[in-house]
């Protein structure tokens, strides 16, 4: 069978969850039993977005194969519960970079290099690598930006060839658009969907389904009255409201037969769906959202303005919470303003406490407040890259005598510089794609938390990461108490660490980026025991006391082949 391509594209304005109605397609077909492949193409220079602060583009989601890629990347690996490769996010930045080296190589000796065709086929070579990469049945791509920004201009042309080299039954074009509520006229405006079709038809794309995202249910006469302004059947219009869970988006879509409608235009066999997987998660998720006993976590952090920034760690605590049912209530906590003196009336009432990656002086010390905090209040830490960094800080300053302990991308005249450049990194002046990226293998030592949270010896982690915990103190951190509960296959590296559960009931931290891996139906080890230890701190019980309450989330069933 050929692989199909769908295409999904946005229409007047950004940010109105394209990202989620495509993972929500990928579910819907990958529960008929297909095999999807995701794909983000976005229009910007940047080659990817790992220099990017987090206040553009939210958190850098990094794949298996250690691409720095879009937060959407995210949201396709929860929803189709797939790794994803670095063939599935690419920019105009790296399409014109590889261009410019083929092109001061030789590659085009003769020729003028033009945005059509050379452009226009790098991109269309994209959509073609991944289908041959991941052997999908379906591959969805969805294009970053906004019909009629100028740098997504070669990118629709892109798919408005790729489309024509094939046959009319292996592609189709999905457009989201905005239809908003004017609440001073009580209804809804159809124009700007009628602009956006207009103008996505100009450039020479006509959309097979049209999906209409609201803060208010778009009925079935506005939705017909789109359908014919827009040229398109009454019955490919889809309503998109605003749902109380983006989990519960598929179902939202499935209701209104989105799936089917899609599986007859790529002309697939209309296979029986199974989405008991998702819909156990989701009816836990409700079950748990309505209970008034909350379990509360801190997260304490630098970009706390924009919680996107730490959209993968949120989720993962999310699908912990809805794993054990019960309600986690999560609060971003601004490092910077946390200090001595209010650290009390912040942290007090948590029955959790997370510290997750980031980069920079700003808030670090507030960061290494809160991880004293949690372990002399015996409160559950949990440490995520750089929140093993400020607890291994903390622990060398308050627990080994080290005054003034630090790691050196803070303070690089330290006395005790516990946190080093890793040996690799020295000599590196490069920003991009230049960090330990990617899994990387760990082997855990048996008889600590994390070995029992994993449940096997050795485990692999997603990093992003420069230091690490420097091995000229690790003999003296251990001999006051730090476990070094996991380190790399060589031992040189130490991967994770924590304090004896007779010392405190639960203290981890990892190198590693565990919250990547996190899926709804499978939460990650390490986030699903922080939150078991906080329920149970909550609850007034002991831990290993705590069980799953209401409905049972079941596990995915693997894809047909």
């Amino acid at each position: 069978m050929a692989t199909r391509h769908v295409f999904v594209t946005g229409g007047v304005v950004s940010a109105l969850g394209k990202g989620i109605t495509a993972a929500s397609l990928g579910r819907l077909l990958k529960a008929r039993g297909y095999k999807v492949a995701m794909q983000k193409a976005d229009p910007y220079l940047n080659v990817d977005p790992g220099t990017m602060s987090p206040f553009q583009h939210g958190e850098v989601f990094v794949t298996e194969d250690g691409k720095e890629t879009d937060l959407d990347l995210g949201h396709y690996e929860r929803f189709i519960n797939e790794n994803l490769s670095e063939d599935s996010n690419f920019t105009s930045g790296l399409v014109y970079q590889d261009l410019i080296e083929r092109e001061r190589r030789g590659d085009f000796l003769g020729g003028t290099v033009q945005v059509i065709p050379h452009v226009t086929n790098e991109i269309k070579d994209r959509f073609r690598r991944i289908e041959q990469a991941s052997g999908a049945d379906v591959v969805i791509t969805e294009l970053g930006g906004t019909i009629g920004d100028i740098e997504g201009q070669p990118f629709v042309e892109a798919v408005r060839q790729f489309r024509k080299e094939k046959a009319p039954h292996e592609t189709c074009l999905i457009h989201v658009s905005l239809v908003p509520y004017i609440a001073a006229a009580h209804e809804i405006k159809t124009k700007p969907t009628q602009h956006s079709v207009k103008e996505l038809r100009s450039m020479g794309l006509v959309p097979d389904f049209i999906v209409c995202r609201s803060d208010h249910e778009v009925e079935r006469d506005v939705r017909d009255k789109i359908a014919s302004f827009c040229d398109v059947e009454p019955d490919c219009v889809f309503e998109n409201s605003d749902c109380p869970s983006i989990y519960d988006v598929p179902r939202h879509l499935a209701d209104q037969g989105f799936d089917t409608k899609v599986c007859q235009k790529l002309g697939l066999e209309l296979r029986e769906s199974d989405m008991s997987s998702w819909y156990s998660f989701t009816g836990a998720l409700h079950e748990a959202e309505t209970l008034r006993d909350i379990t509360r976590i801190k997260v304490v952090g630098k970009y706390t303005q924009l919680p996107d920034a730490y959209l993968s760690v949120i989720e993962a605590l999310h699908h912990s919470g809805v794993y054990y049912g019960r309600h986690v209530e999560i609060e971003l906590v601004d490092g910077e303003a946390l200090d001595a003196e209010h650290v009390e009336s912040v942290l007090g009432e948590a029955d959790g406490i997370l510290v997750p990656g980031g980069f920079g002086l700003r808030g670090i010390e507030g960061k290494i407040l809160s991880a004293q905090w949690a372990r002399e209040r015996k409160v559950p830490y949990l440490g995520v890259c750089l929140g093993l960094q400020v607890a291994v800080c903390e622990f060398a300053r308050h627990a080994c005598g080290m005054e003034g302990a630090n790691s050196v991308e803070f303070d690089a005249q330290s006395p005790y510089p516990v946190i080093d450049l890793m040996p690799e990194q020295r000599g590196v002046d490069e920003k991009g794609a230049t960090m330990r990226l990617g899994a990387y293998p760990c082997v855990l030592r048996e008889g600590t938390l994390a070995r029992e949270a994993y449940g096997r010896e050795l485990v692999d982690e997603r990093h992003r990461h420069r230091f690490e915990v420097n091995n000229d103190f690790r003999e003296r951190l251990e001999a006051a108490g730090l476990v070094v509960s996991g380190t790399s296959p060589d031992g040189l590296l130490v991967e994770m660490i924590e304090l004896a559960e007779d010392v405190h009931p639960w203290f981890v931290a990892c190198q590693a980026h565990p919250e990547f891996k996190s899926r709804p139906n499978a939460p990650a080890p390490l986030f699903r025991e922080f939150v078991r230890a906080a329920i149970a701190r909550h609850e007034g019980v002991n831990r290993h006391d705590l069980h799953v309450v209401g409905v049972p989330v079941i596990p995915d069933r693997p894809t047909a082949s």
